[in-house]
């Protein structure tokens, strides 16, 4: 059967891996079904290339064969996304998925092509059947140049990671709350909306994509640009591993403070822990040229370590090196590796960076031991591990005395345990405000300090402030991701998009697995007044705490409290628990009209926790002005405003929360000075 344009051999292509069909016939039976709902959605017959038995394990010495070319030749290709789909040595995936993805870019109409509406559509229909691996998904999205958007085919339940099957389409037993009907229907729908924009289509779309916010990284990696894995914990005690991460960090910020370097996260580079994938698939993931790995062996206050630089490309060892020492030692080693790795990759060093490298941060190594302990606790993100890193870093203290590194981790445990509502104390804040400032005050450009600083007034002090402060650490480290991210999700509150697409193409190049990532075009959307799409991508967004809450708030806004209500099923006990909790429940309890379930939540220590910060002010606002509480929500709108939300056409005229306040004339007064911030802001 011919495709319904001519010069293409099918309508839809199916491409899958043959053990996700060999077990129950999943991909067969999704077939069979997607055929009948076609038939009755098209008038036309629809062709469909459907191989029920294909090749898999590509050999070095395969090629893509005449008749497999043609039959790439279709109008819409569907991958079937599975756990085992997104496998570089796998057939479906090097002959399939990239054939028809390169295929698709140099044809007539390209590979994305603009829909009747005005929206842009993939010809790229992804099918998802499992949750994936978050290496996984960065192969995916670095090969499709975007964010991975599919219709997923995936029930849900405590421990459980399979397909939906079409006898399962019992909604309430799953948490994804999907049938399988509804499924097949949107695929069908989407291919029809897709065919239709191709026949009236004249040629390739070029210009932009459909996303707002574009996470793309360059499909060629950087020449200068580099990964160093967790080095391999060698020591007798297992309870070194912090030290073998610790030194990965440790020299993973001495190269970030190279400006012509780019260097991977160290959030990114951990979730390569214990991997099995190759040097060349680690780079390829990450997009970046080349990789360095090594071992540390620690036994009393013996230290050896050794590391290799890999260039990717070739997958061959460009140096290697061995060092054996004490504890004292490890700062020379340190210094040694960066350099060397600087000289290898030809980069020209300024003073400045130099001088970076050669920092001495610490004058005992036990104080660096408990410092390296902290900041390993800090990354674990809960009370427990936040008291410990306090706890450490105290030790530190004692030990070495005044030093800005030790100071600004400690503003950072503070900062998080309050700014996560892990605790709901003045307290917290004060801490972490008294050891910003002590680490400024020894060095006034120590890169902690200033982060924290940064933190402290863009979500609780001066937006403007705090820009700069942030904006501050990256000349001095242009590769610190967490600041990266915090600029990027704070310009895509106030919803400015061309700062925040350019922050987050930055992002995605340096941690292309920061946590937030998969949150920020949704987020975005918001603050912009895309409601409807930026539900549509918090629906597939993840199944992580932030995740679910950006569905949460996307339901909000397209007016669906109950769902909204419905999502807190699926976050962590942890996170249930929390402000984080509180202050989300109770615009959601205001969406419903639940006026007793809000003044339960209005305890003192809660409000007082909400006054501190600019969102969860908003947040307060949108919930009175839902209950027609006005001249509450004014008041919490202008503490909102005050604190730095000035975010203009989004108060003004996006946000449906407040639609009961924009008569008063308090609110049109407020909206004269927010206006004219915002302009002045944006310039």
């Amino acid at each position: 059967m011919a495709s319904l344009l001519p010069g293409f051999e099918y309508d839809i292509f199916i491409s899958y891996r043959q053990k996700d069909n060999k077990y129950d016939g999943w991909v067969t039976e999704f077939v069979d079904h997607l055929k009948q709902e076609l038939e009755a959605t098209f008038k036309e017959d629809i062709s469909i290339y459907f191989d029920v038995d294909p090749n898999d394990g590509l050999l070095e010495t395969h090629n893509v064969d005449k008749s497999l070319k043609e039959k790439l030749k279709c109008l819409i290709f569907i991958p079937i996304i599975s756990q085992t789909y997104c496998d570089s040595n796998s057939f479906a995936w090097q002959q399939e998925f990239c054939a028809f993805n390169q295929l698709a870019k140099e044809d007539r109409f390209g590979r994305d092509i603009r829909l009747a509406g005005g929206n842009v559509a993939s010809r790229i229909l992804p099918v998802k059947i499992h949750d994936l691996d978050q290496e996984d998904k960065a192969l995916l999205e670095n090969e499709l140049g975007g964010v991975l958007r599919s219709i997923d085919f995936i029930y849900k339940s405590a421990g459980v990671n399979r397909s939906l099957r079409a006898n399962e389409d019992h909604p309430q037993d799953n948490l994804n709350k999907t049938y399988y009907r509804d499924q097949i229907n949107k695929v069908a729908n989407a291919i029809k909306e897709t065919i239709s924009g191709l026949k009236s289509e004249p040629s390739k779309f070029v210009s932009e994509q459909n996303e707002v916010l574009s996470t793309v990284r360059k499909p060629v990696a950087p020449e200068k640009s580099i990964i160093v894995l967790p080095f391999e914990n060698m020591s007798p005690d297992s309870d070194q591993e912090y030290f073998s991460d610790g030194l990965t960090e440790e020299i993973i910020t001495d190269l970030s403070h190279i400006h012509n370097l780019l260097v991977i996260s160290r959030s990114s580079a951990m979730t390569f822990k214990g991997t099995k994938k190759t040097i060349p698939e680690i780079a390829q993931a990450v997009n970046v040229r080349y990789v360095l790995e090594g071992s540390v062996r620690k036994a009393g206050n013996n230290l050896r370590i050794t590391a290799q630089l890999i260039d990717s490309l070739t997958d061959t060892h460009i140096w290697a090196e061995k060092y054996a020492g004490t504890l004292d030692d490890v700062f020379d080693i340190q210094e040694k590796v960066a350099g060397s790795i600087a000289s290898e990759l030809k980069l020209k060093l300024t003073p400045e960076e130099r001088m970076n490298i050669m920092e001495r941060p610490f004058k005992d190594v036990r104080s660096f031991e408990y410092y390296l302990r902290a900041k390993q606790e800090i990354n674990n993100f809960t009370e427990n591990s936040l008291n410990k890193a306090i706890d450490y870093l105290q030790k530190a203290i004692k030990i070495e005395g005044d030093n800005s590194n030790l100071y600004g981790e400690l503003a950072h445990a503070y900062y998080q345990i309050y700014n996560m509502g892990i605790r709901i104390e003045e307290e917290d804040l004060e801490k972490a405000r008294e050891y910003v400032r002590k680490a400024l005050d020894l060095d006034s450009e120590s890169p902690d300090g200033l982060f924290v600083s940064g933190l402290l007034e863009g979500t609780g002090g001066s937006m403007l402030i705090g820009f700069s402060l942030l904006k501050k650490v990256l000349q001095l480290s242009p590769n610190h991701a967490n600041v990266l991210g915090w600029i990027t999700l704070l310009y895509a509150l106030l919803g400015i998009t061309e700062a925040t697409n350019n922050y987050v193409k930055r992002l995605s190049q340096v941690d292309p697995f920061f946590p937030f990532m998969n949150i920020i075009p949704s987020q975005l959307n918001i603050y912009i007044g895309e409601f409807e799409l930026a539900e549509e991508q918090a629906r597939q967004s993840g199944s992580d705490d932030w995740s679910v809450i950006s569905r949460l708030e996307a339901f909000l806004y397209t007016g669906k409290g109950k769902e909204a209500y419905d999502e807190f099923i699926h976050l962590s006990e942890g996170t249930r628990n929390s402000y984080v909790f509180k202050i989300n429940i109770l615009r959601i309890y205001a969406s419903l009209q639940k006026q007793t379930e809000v003044n339960q939540l209005l305890d003192d220590s809660f409000i007082s926790r909400a006054k501190k910060d600019f969102q969860s002010s908003l947040f307060f606002a949108q919930a009175f002005a839902m209950i027609n509480s006005k001249e509450d929500a004014l008041e919490w709108l202008e503490n909102s405003i005050n604190y730095g939300f000035i975010n203009y056409p989004f108060l003004n005229e996006y946000d449906p929360c407040l639609k009961n306040i924009r008569g008063e004339e308090r609110f049109k007064k407020l909206m004269e000075r927010v206006k004219y911030e915002w302009e002045k802001f944006k310039v």
